[in-house]
Order: structure tokens, then C-alpha cells, then sequence
């Protein structure tokens, strides 16, 4: 297999090992609901995550910002990246499985290249990104059009949830624009967006949750939340931008590909969920059309035509 240029088979394997930490933060979501609130939970992420980067990042050496516009930033890039994409996933594996969670979190993307062509002068769509999009809808549309031209099943609230979290992400990665400009670190960005989040977050559970009168959270609980926060959160920024780093946007971009499959198998082998054919059907639409957007199965194809 050709590799791509600047990615080395080490690159390519931590790819692969980032796919399944991302994946498997749909297990450990799935097993922390069982005694904690999503608020909760949500506050707990990411109050572990900022502290464990804000560790990282001591260790390294690297100045905090004081600034007043960074903070302002770091704010609006936690509550697009984090509180509200974390809330809406949370709450809507309360009530699907992490696995068509995991598949319909894929459309992020799709969302980002349409919301870039509505938001930006540079990014606008081609047709070969419209005919990727529209797979992808297709693949939505699979996945719980049912609730669209029939009764509405108990699940399609929480699937919307999920598309609304992908919308979200989408929206982030527009404005997390503006820190390549500010010549912040990716690590220091990681930090401060689930710092400000954390501080959000903090009175919302506290309001609503009222945490101090649930009952103690077992070990599974406490061992998914370290999971996501340390695991999924803390390192999986860290290997993310170490990909990025080295294989740029375009082979960085297709852990979106993998996270879907790594989230299917986990929660399948490990909670024993199973998808139906419409999903599957939505899972391989949406892929597709992630590829048809990347360009990379053109670009194959030309490479293998005969001169």
C-alpha cells in the first residue's frame, strides 16, 4: 500500500489507535449514564481534561495566555466544541445505542464544509463535495428517515440530538480558525477550550443535577470517566495534532472514517448492541460520502488508469 507523503507506517498506526480511543469514548459514555447525569458527567470530562492538560502543558514548558481576547476565544471554542456537542451526545446515548451515536457523530465533516461555504470566503463548496454531502444525508436520511414519513419512534429525538452535536462540531471548526492566527499552541487551544467549559458547565450540573444528592458512582463509572477525560480527551488531542503534525489535514481527516467502525465493533463485542440493516445502510452511505469528499478514491483511480 502507497502511504501518503509524511506519513510513516508509525503514523498510520497511531491513526489507527486514535480511531479507537475516539470510538471507544461511546463505550465509556455508555457505561458512566448508567449512575451519572449527562450534565454531570459532561462536567467531569471535561474539568479532568483541563487539569490533566493544564499539567501537559506546565511540563512543557509553554506559557499560559493572559490575554482578554484568547480567553474570549477559548470560550466561544468551548461552549461549540465541548458543552454543547458533549451535552447533546450524552443525553442522546441515554437513549441509543454509542454505536449509531458514534455513526451519526461521522456527519461533523459534512456539516463543517457547509457551514465553511456559508461562513467563509476561502472554503466554498465543488461539485465533487455536493455529491459527497448529498451521500451523506442520504446516509441520515437511512438511518432514521422512518420517523420522518412514519410515526416518529421513541429514538429519533436522541439520533437529532447526536446530528445536532455533529452541527456543533461543524460550527467549532469554522471558528477555531481564528487560533491559527493567534499562533496558539494546539495543545494550549485543547486546554483552554475544556478549561472555560469546565467553568461553564460547573453551575449548569450544580443547578440542575444537584449532584451532591446522587448516590456514589461505582467503579465502572469512575473508571469510564477517567477514560474519556485522560484517554479520549487529554491524550487523543495530544496524538491528534502529533497526526496532523505529520500527515497534515487530509490524512489526519480520515480518523473520521474509522472512529464509526471502532465505536460499532467496541459496543458490540463489549454492551452487546447490534444495528439493523438501515443502519449499517446509513453507516456505508455516510463513508462513502466522507470519501467522495477527501478526493482520495479519485485520485487512486487516475493513479491506477493505464497512461
Amino acid at each position: 500500500m502507497r502511504q501518503a507523503p509524511g506519513m510513516t507506517a508509525r503514523d498510520w498506526a497511531l491513526l489507527v489507535l486514535l480511531s479507537v480511543i475516539w470510538g471507544g469514548s461511546f463505550l465509556f459514555i455508555k457505561l458512566g449514564l448508567r449512575d451519572l447525569p449527562p450534565l454531570t458527567f459532561v462536567f467531569g470530562r471535561v474539568s479532568l481534561a483541563a487539569l490533566a492538560l493544564a499539567a501537559y502543558l506546565a511540563l512543557s514548558g509553554i506559557r499560559f495566555p493572559r490575554e482578554r481576547a484568547v480567553w474570549l476565544a477559548f470560550f466561544g471554542m468551548g461552549v461549540l466544541n465541548n458543552l454543547i456537542p458533549f451535552t447533546l451526545l450524552f443525553w442522546g446515548e441515554t437513549r441509543i445505542g454509542g454505536g449509531l451515536a458514534s455513526i451519526l457523530n461521522a456527519t461533523t465533516p459534512i456539516f463543517s464544509i457547509i457551514l465553511a461555504h456559508l461562513l467563509t470566503a476561502d472554503e466554498r463548496i465543488t461539485p465533487q463535495k455536493l455529491g459527497g454531502i448529498l451521500l451523506g444525508f442520504a446516509g441520515v436520511f437511512a438511518l432514521i428517515g422512518g420517523g420522518l414519513v412514519g410515526p416518529i419512534r421513541p429514538s429519533m429525538p436522541a439520533m437529532i440530538a447526536c446530528l445536532g452535536a455533529a452541527f456543533s462540531y461543524g460550527l467549532a471548526g469554522v471558528f477555531g480558525r481564528r487560533f491559527r492566527r493567534m499562533g496558539l499552541a494546539p495543545a494550549m487551544g485543547a486546554f483552554g477550550q475544556t478549561a472555560a467549559s469546565s467553568m461553564l458547565m460547573l453551575p449548569i450540573a450544580l443547578i440542575v443535577d444537584r449532584p451532591w444528592q446522587l448516590p456514589m458512582p461505582g467503579a465502572t463509572t469512575w473508571a469510564s470517566l477517567l477514560g474519556l477525560a485522560l484517554l479520549c480527551t487529554t491524550f487523543g488531542y495530544i496524538l491528534f495534532f502529533r497526526i496532523l503534525a505529520a500527515g497534515g489535514a487530509v490524512n489526519s481527516s480520515l480518523v473520521t472514517l474509522l472512529v464509526p467502525v471502532s465505536g460499532v465493533l467496541l459496543n458490540g463485542l463489549l454492551l452487546g448492541e447490534t444495528l439493523g440493516a438501515a443502519q449499517f445502510a446509513g453507516m456505508a452511505l455516510i463513508a462513502f460520502g466522507l470519501l467522495v469528499i477527501d478526493g482520495r478514491i479519485f485520485r487512486l483511480r487516475r493513479r491506477s488508469a493505464p497512461a
